[in-house]
């Protein structure tokens, strides 16, 4: 291969992985994690510091989301129930887990393009002051439970994933992940009113 053949694949090369990374191409990919995996929620420990690499920073500006240092918060995300299958608007889920180890925690509902759900319903997260102390659970649905459970809206989410914010992680935590944390449960109930 000529000097100047290599020059233009490595360049291609260079801008493929960015734009891909950042959630430019082919089709706008979602905010995934890279390197801790604690039962399927994704999580990089780098994220607002100094070690982030460029790909990440660029994933970062591109989202305008989940910023903070490790110290401050880290930030857990997942796109797939318990079984595997995607996360969808069409199905309702129970989301359960108890105490976490940090000052404070919340989770997300956020679409495909990494938004808030275009909805009005005031119901696109549950956090520790209304999750309570011990364990909780809140339904995942894009209409309200009739029953009073606590509810996340995925009315006009289409596909989606869940963040988990652990705002001041306790420091085990952030040593050994997996022995501390565990993660909210995602159980499929029904899909397109089918059980």
């Amino acid at each position: 291969m000529s000097y100047g053949a290599a020059v233009i694949v490595g360049a291609l090369l260079g801008l493929g992985s960015a734009l891909w990374i950042a959630g430019l191409w082919p089709e706008g990919r979602k905010l995934a994690f890279g390197d801790v995996d604690v039962g399927g929620w994704r999580s990089d420990f780098a994220v607002g510091s100094e070690a982030a690499d460029p790909y990440t920073r660029a994933r970062v500006a591109r989202h305008g989301l989940l910023a903070l240092a490790k110290t401050e918060a880290v930030y857990f995300t997942r796109a797939l129930d318990d079984t595997g299958a995607p996360l969808r608007e069409a199905c309702t889920y129970r989301l359960s887990g108890g105490p976490m180890p940090a000052g404070w925690w919340s989770v997300t509902l956020y679409d495909a393009a990494s938004m808030l759900p275009a909805n009005t319903d005031n119901a696109l997260s549950i956090d520790a002051e209304q999750a309570g102390a011990g364990t909780w659970e809140a339904i995942i649905a894009p209409e309200r439970p009739g029953n009073g459970a606590a509810w996340i809206s995925s009315r006009e989410a289409g596909t989606f994933d869940l963040t988990l914010r652990l705002y001041m992680p306790e420091p085990a935590l952030l040593a050994e992940p997996e022995q501390r944390l565990d993660p909210p449960r995602i159980a499929r109930l029904s899909c397109e009113g089918r059980p």
